[in-house]
């Protein structure tokens, strides 16, 4: 044992799922691969170096996270789609792009080119009902001058869907869609010709809408391996008559029993005592809690594999420790391996079976895996 839990990531899935997008989407679409989030919990050192050669752009959330792109080496253009502070805007090549929705940014970055001779290509955020980031078009002529002046390229336009994830009825999206149309149609005019990359489809928009394609997609937990949602994976399925695309989970989470402990029947077990034994139990140690990103309420709620089969987690999820009920697998001891999400034989726990149970989604579970886990590449 080198260390007491840790992630796999299978480089082979990244790129298989990199492939399942090449074939859905319309020839010559470009592919953002969105590693935003230490590259949704899988580790964006692992994950970006693996498939840069398989994708034509990164895109993330703060300049910090374009600056760890470079210091791990990647070369590829990077979009930084999250609000930057003028301050963190300081120190960076001219391949990183960023998604600006006002003019005060449009200025900070013309600084930025006065003072450091590096001009950033920028993107408008449009709003098209989302209402979170974004210029509504009436607002569009305004900020592609502030760019003008400032001597910036207007090198993108974007938008992102309200609600395409959590319905089989996407009047909404294309309702917003009219509107990126009617967004590219007015910074057509004013540029006399369309900005390079045009990009609006998440994953679940990169698998249901070609009309979405444009000249660029984001795909983010497609990436990963993981539908979007059950209502993705359902719409898929309506329009094209079969179940799924071949999606390949990149991540497995791994542990190790810590100690293995006899419990009496009649006995307790952790904290406010909410689990008891109705037999003579074996119970497992495993040293892994909700500071690691394991859900507290997985409690008396949850699964683990231990031994190539089902173990219920009994008792309350600590910060550093959880228990599983292994009195069913007499096989299993100390320093055994243990699987908290991935396959192990025939069965399997899926980010999307723990979120189930927390009452959240797979992008939460993921994202939310500590960086301090050690992340290797799978054997």
């Amino acid at each position: 044992m080198s260390a007491s839990q840790w992630i796999e990531i299978s480089a082979g899935a990244l790129r298989h799922n990199v492939g399942v997008f090449r074939q859905v989407l319309t020839p010559g679409t470009r592919i953002a691969a969105v590693v935003k989030a230490n590259a949704y919990g899988h580790g964006v050192d692992l994950v970006a170096t693996q498939i840069e050669d398989d994708v034509d752009f990164f895109a993330v959330h703060s300049a910090q996270e374009a600056r760890n792109l470079r210091r791990i080496g990647v070369a590829k253009p990077v979009l930084v789609m999250g609000f930057v502070p003028p301050g963190d805007m300081t120190g960076l090549d001219a391949d990183v792009h960023f998604l600006v929705s006002t003019p005060e940014e449009l200025e900070w970055l013309g600084e930025i080119r006065q003072r450091e001779g590096v001009a950033h290509p920028v993107h408008f955020k449009v709003e098209t009902g989302t209402n979170r980031q974004g210029v509504r078009v009436e607002a569009l002529q305004r900020l592609s001058r502030a760019a003008a002046l400032q001597g910036l390229e207007i090198a993108g336009l974007a938008t992102h869907f309200a609600n395409i994830e959590d319905t089989l009825e996407h009047d909404f999206a294309r309702r917003q869609l009219d509107v990126f149309n009617r967004a590219i149609e007015r910074v057509r005019r004013e540029l006399g010709s369309d900005p390079p990359f045009i990009h609006a489809a998440c994953s679940a928009a990169a698998l249901l809408f070609r009309e979405a394609d444009f000249s660029m997609v984001r795909v983010g937990i497609g990436l990963y391996g993981h539908w979007p949602s059950r209502e993705t994976r359902l719409s898929w399925i309506l329009e094209h008559g079969e179940n799924g695309l071949g999606l390949e989970p990149v991540l497995s989470w791994k542990s190790v029993v810590g100690q293995v402990k006899e419990v009496p029947a009649g006995e307790t077990v952790g904290y406010g005592r909410t689990w008891q034994a109705l037999r003579p139990t074996r119970l497992a140690v495993i040293p892994v809690g909700y500071s690691d990103g394991y859900p507290r309420v997985m409690g008396n709620r949850g699964r683990i594999l231990a031994g190539g089969r089902p173990a219920p987690v009994v008792g309350r999820v600590c910060m550093n420790i959880f228990l599983a009920d292994v009195t069913d697998h007499p096989g299993v001891g100390i320093g055994d391996e243990v699987v908290l999400i991935g396959r192990s034989g025939a069965h399997e726990v899926s980010a999307e079976e723990v979120a189930s149970l927390s009452g959240t989604i797979n992008y939460e579970i993921l994202s939310r895996l500590s960086p301090q886990i050690h992340r290797r590449l799978a054997p």
